[in-house]
């Protein structure tokens, strides 16, 4: 069922709200937050590109963009540079992230031409801010499981989901081993997460789904998405949101896919963690 009749050219980053009980994600081409609340549709426009973002209180969000992380203040609108990142670099941009159960932030960069090797992920954690990979094409798929210890990334292009320890404060400290190769099925791995029974629920782009793994990497099974270029899920309780594009599509996809771009919800299919609070 669609969620949210605006459509998005790059929708991305859904992040729900726990205390406000509330969807936000976001238009990453057009530099929008979206979201609906009791008064209706709202909007927030960015200077830069943005794409991701994790909820610091009721009011505030971390916003994940071009030029590094910025405090998002939602009553008002006010937007406060918190650390950069890349602001050098003009020719990347912001892409995947979420918190950790520690109060961290992750975040994926990218090249705006999805340059190979342009891309990094970095963590935020209390306020340190390290690189953690690099030489990425796509970075996508960032989440956690319900008991911690380790996290998942993505390399879209690599068509890999990778596996990731992590010590007792929630930095990697091992390589990457691979969690799922879907090469062999020709599967694009975009954004993901994890629900609370540690099923993970991973967009795949061009397919039109969110395709559900358990912690083994076995296939379960797929929902279908109202739009091809599905990009990434979120849980708000027992309903799965995904944002989808219409980035690439030709005037004929369009035609025969209106609906792309939009978000979507699907009732019923689990139950989902609570999304982590940054800690500054």
């Amino acid at each position: 069922m669609i969620h949210d009749n605006r459509l998005c050219d790059l929708g991305e980053g859904p992040l729900w709200h726990p205390l406000r009980q509330q969807l936000f994600w976001f238009d990453i081409l057009n530099q929008k937050l979206l979201s609906q609340d009791e008064t209706g549709p709202r909007e927030w426009i960015f200077p830069h590109i943005v794409s991701a973002a994790g909820w610091i209180d009721s009011e505030r969000l971390l916003v994940a963009g071009e030029v590094g992380l910025s405090i998002l203040n939602l009553t008002d609108g006010t937007l406060t540079p918190h650390r950069a990142v890349e602001e050098d670099r003009v020719e990347t941009r912001s892409n995947d992230g979420r918190a950790d159960p520690l109060g961290g932030f992750w975040f994926g960069t990218m090249g705006k031409e999805a340059q190979p090797g342009a891309g990094a992920i970095y963590r935020y954690y209390r306020g340190e801010l390290r690189k953690i990979f690099a030489g990425l094409d796509i970075p996508n798929a960032i989440c956690f499981p319900p008991q911690g210890g380790f996290a998942h990334f993505a390399d879209t292009t690599t068509g890999k989901v990778m596996k990731v320890h992590l010590d007792e404060f929630g930095w990697p400290d091992a390589a990457p081993e691979v969690f799922l190769d879907l090469t062999a099925e020709g599967l694009n791995p975009d954004g993901a997460v994890i629900d609370a029974e540690g099923v993970m629920w991973l967009a795949q782009w061009g397919a039109g789904r969110v395709a559900a793994y358990d912690a083994q990497g076995t296939f379960l099974r797929a929902v279908a998405i109202g739009g091809p270029h599905s990009s990434c899920p979120a849980f708000g309780g027992e309903t799965l949101y995904c944002t989808t594009a219409r980035e690439g599509m030709s005037e004929a996809d369009l035609a025969a896919h209106p609906d792309s771009g939009k978000v979507f919800h699907v009732s019923g299919v689990a139950t989902g963690q609570s999304e982590h609070q940054v800690i500054l």
